[in-house]
């Protein structure tokens, strides 16, 4: 469980490394495409398009790890009125659990539109027709890394309450 644990918290680093570094890039297509356009009166099509793909990788690719980090927002007006042990049943074996169900739903369902964008060859209709599929295959990709996270936090779940029910019994 331990090596699994460091594969997939390896794996949440480097999705949130290249999630930042796409962050950078996008902030240099949008400061060079309004540049373009209001300095030099030339606008540019390239910069926003691939901004909004770089962004669909960013937003995709960072939920696993932070997930993994547990920094996602939580609304807990109800979870902070339960007990410890429930909220720890709650935050790390129901809400997993109900994820797990969206999640895999969702990376099987898009894995199949990228793997048939890729088949077919689908293409953009803008200015320079980009292939689509590898825009399309960040979401299974994404959406896979989160399911495995999700199994991490909820093997961990269960194995915490076995061990508080361990303790209760003693």
């Amino acid at each position: 469980m331990q090596t699994f644990d460091r594969v997939i918290e390896r794996a949440g680093y480097i999705a949130l490394f290249v999630s930042g570094v796409l962050i950078f890039i996008m902030a240099w297509l949008s400061t060079y495409g309004v540049a373009r356009r209001y300095a030099f009166n030339s606008p540019e099509p390239y910069s926003y398009e691939l901004s909004t793909i770089f962004l669909v990788g960013c937003v995709l690719l960072a939920i696993a790890g932070v997930q993994r980090l547990g920094r996602q927002l939580r609304v807990d007006f109800i979870s902070i009125r339960l007990s410890e042990g429930v909220q720890d049943i709650l935050l790390n074996i129901v809400g997993p659990i109900l994820a797990l169900f969206y999640v895999i739903l969702v990376t099987w369902q898009s894995w199949d539109a990228a793997w048939y964008s890729l088949q077919i060859g689908e293409i953009s209709q803008s200015v320079w027709r980009e292939p689509w599929w590898p825009t399309k295959m960040v979401v299974p990709i994404g959406g896979g890394l989160l399911c495995l996270v999700l199994v991490a936090q909820l093997c961990r779940g269960v194995t915490s309450l076995v061990q508080r029910l361990r303790k209760v019994r003693q």
